[in-house]
């Protein structure tokens, strides 16, 4: 990074940190997490802080905020050095390239102290001591600065760093057994929707270091991106949409390329939504009729579910609407210019569409399918012979983490984790509308659906027999390659998400099927081939 001058480079900060203007107190931009908050929020954690420091450090060490051994700081840095190893510490977890940026951050702030100013207020410099001249009378007083220092940085407004962990409620005091892992530096794709919720929280909720991961988690422009990546083995893992595994191991749209799928994300959690100016003209499936609606990729549940929606009202999916592929990040604005006319797509792009005024939710797809699959977590077969103890902790740490996010109780500090610019880059109360389903649907009404977005890692293999069915049924599935069992016996692995889930204290299913209640028909697994016939007798479609 360039330096011009210190003088110059700290107006820039200072344009940067006034930009949100006052309120009451002036916002700073944090160098922690890059938002904006009051500097006075740093010190609210201090009035419920112990008051005597060795209860403070014993109380924080307990809560995992910082290893007991940092208190070697303090035998070893003088004033400045202390100050500069704690805020890069917290700034930058771990990462040499992010403690590099920190510094350069600082540098344009006009040096260190400025910058830690910034952070935590003109008086922080109030909370450290000159460690060269600690007495045996002053020790406690040192130690309480340091701990208070260590508090802050992670217990502010700054979001958890890479050393605080989510505890998820069946977590045990056992410590997780990584000596046989075979690779724990991991990269795993993920498109920036509420979908991913398991796969990215894993990141800053800390289960992914919790397995023996350091994973970075790569968000992904489309699913096409997705695909590609997965075929050239730039990426160890993915988010994938529940259909993909079965399209990509099939050659369906693409060369051959097996896929497992090995857990579910998310249930429910996509919607039907419409741009505002037709406000009260669309009642039903019918009304669609000569749209151009958006999903997010050919080989979808959005996809599936909207053609299966259509065909009710008499519409033709082929025919009677066009549909286009629209990378979900794109559809709020191609709405907004009246490129589409509406979209199914996952959130948080319909709440963030209602949130713009671009349009209004005319339906939740958990009312076209209660618990319906939309993404999953998947691996390559390669990869995974390649990796197979890696794999299992890997698929675990998942599990673990959307059993944490099934938890409502979970729901607001997990939307406040993933909504940062480096995984969904949305407003925290459009994500919290769609995890907490209390939210604003544009058409007057306020409306409390706790599992418009739930999370149930288990793969049902009634869910692939539907999927596979409605692939036959548009024609992206020959019938005659439709083999139902054989499809769902080899990619979505059920058993093994059973037994994993089952080792971090959730409860799953002993049953493989079930039988799915849809909007307007029932889905029998063992009558896959039947279920399409009565569809395209019943529908014309």
């Amino acid at each position: 990074m360039a330096i011009a001058s210190n003088r110059s480079q700290s107006q820039k900060w200072n344009n940067l940190s006034t930009q949100r203007g006052h309120l009451g107190d002036l916002e700073m931009m944090c160098l922690i997490c890059g938002g904006f908050h009051m500097t006075q929020d740093h010190w609210q954690f201090l009035q419920t802080m112990p008051q005597d420091p060795v209860d403070l450090i014993d109380d924080l060490v307990n809560m995992g905020i910082y290893k007991s051994e940092s208190l070697n700081l303090a035998d070893t840095l003088n004033r400045a050095e202390l100050r500069k190893a704690l805020f890069l510490k917290a700034a930058g977890k771990g990462n040499p390239k992010r403690e590099k940026l920190c510094n350069e951050l600082s540098k344009a702030a006009g040096g260190f102290d400025q910058a830690f100013a910034a952070a935590f207020g003109p008086k922080s410099a109030e909370f450290f001591g000159d460690a060269a001249k600690i007495s045996a009378s002053t020790r406690r007083q040192f130690l309480r600065n340091v701990a208070i220092g260590a508090a802050l940085v992670t217990l502010s407004n700054c979001g958890r760093n890479g050393n605080q962990q989510a505890t998820s409620d069946q977590e045990t005091e056992e410590s997780v057994d990584v000596s046989n892992l075979e690779k724990t530096n991991l990269k795993i794709g993920f498109i920036p929707i509420t979908c991913a919720t398991p796969i990215i929280m894993s990141k800053p909720l800390g289960f992914y270091e919790r397995y023996g991961f350091s994973a970075e988690v790569v968000k992904m422009p489309s699913w096409a991106a997705v695909r590609d990546s997965a075929i050239a083995g730039e990426l160890d893992a993915y988010h994938m949409l529940a259909p993909m595994p079965i399209a990509m191991t099939l050659g369906l749209g693409s060369s051959s390329f097996p896929v497992k799928l090995a857990s579910i994300e998310n249930i429910n959690g996509q919607a039907i939504t419409v741009a505002s100016k037709y406000q009260g003209q669309i009642n039903g499936p019918e009304d669609f009729r000569g749209f151009s609606i958006g999903v997010p990729f050919e080989f979808s549940m959005h996809n599936l579910l909207l053609r299966y929606y259509l065909a009710t009202g008499g519409i033709d999916p082929d025919k009677d609407v066009q549909i286009q592929v629209v990378p979900p990040p794109d559809s709020v604005a191609r709405l907004a210019v009246e490129d589409i006319d509406a979209y199914l797509m996952p959130d948080p792009f319909n709440q963030r569409a209602v949130a713009e005024g671009a349009g209004f939710i005319h339906m939740l797809t958990k009312d076209l399918w209660p618990g319906h699959p939309c993404c999953a977590f998947a691996a390559s077969d390669e990869w995974i012979d390649s990796n197979p103890n890696t794999f299992r902790a890997l698929n675990k740490a998942i599990i673990d983490g959307a059993g944490y996010a099934s938890n409502p109780e979970n729901r607001r500090e997990i939307a406040e984790a993933i909504s940062a610019r480096r995984y969904l880059n949305q407003p925290v109360e459009v994500v919290e509308a769609v995890l907490t389903g209390q939210f604003d649907d544009g058409r007057g009404n306020q409306r409390d659906v706790p599992d418009r977005i739930d999370f149930d890692p288990y793969p049902w293999k009634s869910f692939s027999h539907w999927i596979s069915s409605q692939l036959v049924r548009w024609d992206f599935l020959p019938e005659e390659k439709a083999n139902y069992g054989e499809i769902a016996d080899d990619i979505f692995l059920t058993d093994l998400a059973r037994e994993l889930a089952q080792e971090v204290g959730q409860d799953a299913p002993e049953e493989i099927f079930r039988t799915e209640n849809l909007m307007f028909d029932e889905f029998n697994p063992d009558e896959a081939s039947n279920y399409v016939k009565r569809q395209i007798d019943e529908y014309g479609v």
